[in-house]
């Protein structure tokens, strides 16, 4: 198990590495020169010079990748070009809105679809169960931004319950959260259903049963902590977009998050924040890979001896 972590430790350090290499040559893919997304047009050609020396833009290309680095150890990310403002201090900002959204999202989400996909794996074929499978698949199906517009007309334009966009208050996160869940609630309930329909099949369910033990027993010891354990990937997998936010509601909502600072970045080609939320991105997907494969070798214990090499 040690090997192992250290094998994907070393392995996810080379994909930060990569990953930040192709983040840092975004500025150069883009069009136009970098210094022309500070200055306006106008600006002349011998003071545009002065800007690119003072913001090393005419260092060789390894040297301005390797100086980078250093700074973004640092938690340097640069300015923004936009904003007038450094990097951090905006994604710091911005941090706490989209965890607020995507968290409250990504814990309604586990609370129905975790139950109910048990449920329509223990009752298959049933009424409930087709209907509530139909129903995810429809919710999947349609775009965010249209359940988004959808449910501003009915309950904050037409009925009035709700309001239209904003964060001061728990009202405002209403409509954002449940149109982030019901886009995702889909996918979960039915991977947690068929999971749970393939380790109904296995062998030690069968000899729970044979040694007397109660159903809700060798439902929720046997049949659902084995199924959690791909949910548990996914779950993992999502922490980095609940730091980074949902781009598309962010922006619909009004929310000042992560995702609408994002969007508005490529929109302007504001490249240091734009490489900023990719590089934070690459980061927590690399981190909590490694956690999912941990905490699923915990779960199940014919990962955990495969991963040792069979030893106890």
């Amino acid at each position: 198990m040690r090997d192992y972590i250290i094998k994907r430790l070393v392995l996810g350090l080379v994909l930060v590495i990569s990953v930040s290499f192709l983040v840092f040559c975004l500025m150069y893919i883009m069009p136009g020169d970098p210094i022309d997304m500070i200055v306006n047009e106008r600006v002349p050609a011998d003071r545009k010079a002065e800007l690119a020396h003072q913001y090393g833009y005419d260092l060789p290309f390894f040297v301005q990748y390797k100086n980078w680095c250093v700074r973004v150890l640092h938690a340097d990310f640069g300015n923004s070009a936009r904003y007038k403002e450094t990097v951090w201090n905006l994604m710091r900002d911005r941090i706490p809105y989209s965890i607020k959204l995507c968290g409250w999202s990504l814990l309604l989400e586990m609370l129905i679809a975790l139950p109910l996909g048990l449920y329509c794996a223990i009752h298959k074929d049933s009424m409930i169960d087709k209907a509530t499978v139909n129903l995810s698949l429809v919710f999947t199906a349609v775009p965010s931004f249209w359940l988004g517009t959808l449910f501003i007309i009915i309950f904050s334009v037409k009925l009035g319950w709700l309001p239209i966009s904003g964060y001061q208050t728990p009202m405002h996160y209403i409509l954002p959260v449940v149109t982030v869940t019901l886009s995702s609630l889909g996918s979960t309930l039915r991977i947690t259903k068929a999971e749970v329909l393939e380790v109904l099949n296995e062998k030690y369910v069968t000899t729970a049963y044979a040694k007397g033990l109660p159903r809700r027993t060798v439902l929720y010891k046997h049949v659902l902590r084995n199924a959690l354990i791909i949910v548990v990937t996914l779950l993992f997998m999502s922490l980095p977009w609940m730091i980074t936010g949902a781009v598309i509601t962010e922006k619909i909502f009004g929310l000042p998050g992560m995702g609408s600072l994002l969007l508005n970045s490529i929109v302007v080609q504001d490249m240091p924040v734009v490489q900023a939320v990719l590089l934070v991105i690459a980061i927590l997907t690399v981190f909590c890979n490694l956690a999912s494969d941990l905490i699923t070798g915990i779960l199940d214990p014919r990962i955990r001896l495969a991963l040792s090499g069979g030893d106890n």
